[in-house]
């Protein structure tokens, strides 16, 4: 084979190879790459999003049950002070009703026998004796005060002609009392003090003065702490009435 022929076959196999490269399709690897990296970047800040919108519903639960605990703290502080002073309004009865309970025998320590017998009255009925011996009984053994205020009022009721009225009433108002319903303690007390021959009525002027000191009003205090001394100056009472009127 001469040497021109060689060189044409030469000539042919490389435009055959250009063409072939030139045909080929173009490399889309560095596309693809940029491609990958772009969703890479989409995947990551979508990510990202959510983890921010995740803590922020964190942060606004966090706040909401910040916000319950401080009302919750609130009721159980209102509800402790409740407490404590209806406890103390408890102990207090406790204590007016266990002296009012030790009454009767220190009078008769204390009063001559004729006395005792012009005051202390007592029914001839049994339904009224056992009417109001048991409202004294929700007092003393069963501790049930609200029902025996009512059971007190509906004694009134019943009997009003009773013979035990003025105790009836004295019970009422210590119950009052002894609850700070001074305006309803000062209603039964007041029905009290206008029965002279009541053995309760000495106390029940004292309870007056106590609450016209409270009500600030010292000056009316002062009027039935000097009666129960003039009128009772050898009770008890007397000088309870004596030692507050030493301190208005």
């Amino acid at each position: 084979m001469n040497s021109n022929t060689m060189r044409k076959l030469a000539l042919t196999l490389l435009v055959g190879a250009a063409t072939q490269v030139v045909a080929a399709p173009a490399p889309v690897t560095e596309i693809s790459g940029n491609s990958a990296q772009g969703g890479s970047l989409e995947r990551l800040e979508r990510m990202i999003e959510a983890r921010n919108q995740v803590q922020l519903d964190m942060q606004r639960q966090l706040d909401q049950l910040a916000t319950e605990m401080d009302e919750l703290r609130g009721i159980v502080e209102r509800n402790s002070y409740d407490l404590s002073q209806m406890l103390e309004r408890q102990r207090e009865l406790y204590r007016e009703v266990d002296s009012l309970s030790r009454q009767p025998q220190a009078k008769a320590a204390e009063e001559p026998a004729s006395d005792k017998a012009s005051t202390e009255v007592y029914s001839s009925n049994l339904g009224e004796n056992e009417a109001y011996e048991s409202a004294v009984n929700l007092i003393l053994k069963e501790k049930d005060y609200s029902g025996a205020i009512t059971a007190f009022k509906a004694f009134l009721v019943t009997y009003p002609e009773s013979s035990y009225k003025p105790n009836a009433h004295y019970w009422l108002g210590q119950l009052y009392f002894t609850q700070n319903q001074l305006s309803e303690a000062t209603e039964q007390f007041t029905a009290v003090a206008s029965v002279e021959k009541s053995n309760k009525r000495a106390d029940a002027l004292l309870k007056l003065g106590i609450i016209a000191e409270r009500s600030k009003k010292p000056e009316d205090a002062k009027k039935y702490y000097q009666q129960v001394i003039s009128t009772y100056p050898d009770s008890t009472s007397s000088r309870q009435a004596q030692s507050n009127l030493d301190k208005l």
